[in-house]
């Protein structure tokens, strides 16, 4: 190996003096609360909560040669590339920080959100209460009862890794992997698999994703069928999704072909409609998280890692943020003046 011809670049050694999350960053929560959530997507408590909870697992210690990046420092820088998708070695200039570090406190500071916050924020349910609660919120909230879920795929963009020949190319030409989750009524996700690759369908992912088999083997407790609403007829609680997945006891779609009867359209349409908050939910992720909006240039093993934590900071900033991070007014809305 060759040897360095410096150690570290004069203007890294004065990253105290003049960084972003000294200057700016403490500005904008003086200052402009406003501005300092759209810069990091938390507000200043949040942003002290988060800390708080992931402090053990990304501080580092001081050494001899320099001083250590700080918890607050690694978690706004973090946070900063998930909300913009700025590059690190843009970050690399604001933050006075080295661009292989940076490399290496973005995937470590993920894994530490997700492990922190996914107790509380973002589980399956295991108990048939708790189904039935989900279940209670889509039949009050879009008119389709015994329904646990809508499950959905979503691809995004990635840097094509190494020596992956065509694995990664999806159906329309560009190297992808894949989101599948299963979304309650509010828009927060109760289950994610990420990392397939984009040449796989979504029904593919469903069939080799462990919800499917939690659900075979009745591992989490669903309930029995039971009656409809204003009914006799008892039927199964199910997932609602579209025509890429198979047809199975737990999984119910939309009749197919034209010229339906108008019992199936009416169901169709109210399907469509319970489902359509999955796609919705990847809406606002990709809205909040603008990394998602490019190509993601880092291995897909990374990707999983960002894709994970910006999925259970969404089910925390949807619970204790509201009104703020997906405003009412911007939400889907049941017309009642449609079927």
């Amino acid at each position: 190996m060759k040897a360095r011809k410096i150690w570290s670049r004069n203007w890294l050694k004065r990253r105290t003096e003049g960084i972003q999350y000294k200057n700016l960053v403490q500005e904008l929560a003086l200052e402009d609360e406003n501005g300092y959530r759209n810069w990091m997507r938390l507000d200043r408590r949040q942003f002290h909560e988060v800390l708080e909870l992931i402090r053990p697992a990304i501080s580092r210690q001081d050494t001899n040669m320099r001083a250590a990046v700080s918890a607050e420092e690694r978690l706004a820088i973090t946070l900063r590339h998930l909300a913009t998708g700025e590059s690190q070695q843009s970050l690399s200039y604001q933050f006075r920080v080295s661009q292989p570090l940076i490399s290496m406190i973005i995937p470590s500071v993920c894994t530490a959100i997700y492990e922190a916050l996914q107790p509380d924020y973002m589980r399956v349910p295991t108990t048939q209460d708790e189904w039935r609660n989900v279940a209670a919120e889509f039949h009050r909230q879009w008119n389709y009862p015994n329904c646990l879920g809508a499950c959905d795929g979503n691809f995004f963009l990635v840097a094509k890794p190494a020596n992956s020949g065509s694995s990664f190319y999806d159906y329309k030409g560009h190297c992808s992997v894949i989101l599948m989750a299963l979304v309650d009524a509010q828009y927060k996700f109760l289950y994610v698999d990420v990392g397939t690759n984009g040449r796989v369908c979504d029904g593919g992912v469903s069939d080799k994703c462990t919800l499917k088999a939690a659900l075979e083997n009745n591992d989490l407790k669903v309930p029995p069928p039971e009656k409809l609403p204003f009914s006799h007829r008892i039927t199964p609680f199910v997932i609602v999704a579209d025509d890429a997945f198979p047809l199975k006891q737990w999984i119910m779609k939309p009749y197919p072909g034209k010229d339906l009867p108008m019992k199936k359209l009416i169901h169709n349409y109210r399907l469509s409609r319970a489902r359509r908050v999955s796609e919705n939910a990847f809406g606002i992720l990709v809205s909040r998280f603008q990394i998602f909006r490019q190509p993601i240039r880092t291995t897909p093993e990374r990707v999983e890692k960002i894709a994970l934590a910006t999925t259970v900071l969404h089910n925390y900033l949807r619970e204790n943020s509201q009104q703020t991070y997906t405003p009412p007014e911007l939400l889907d809305r049941e017309d009642i003046d449609k079927i």
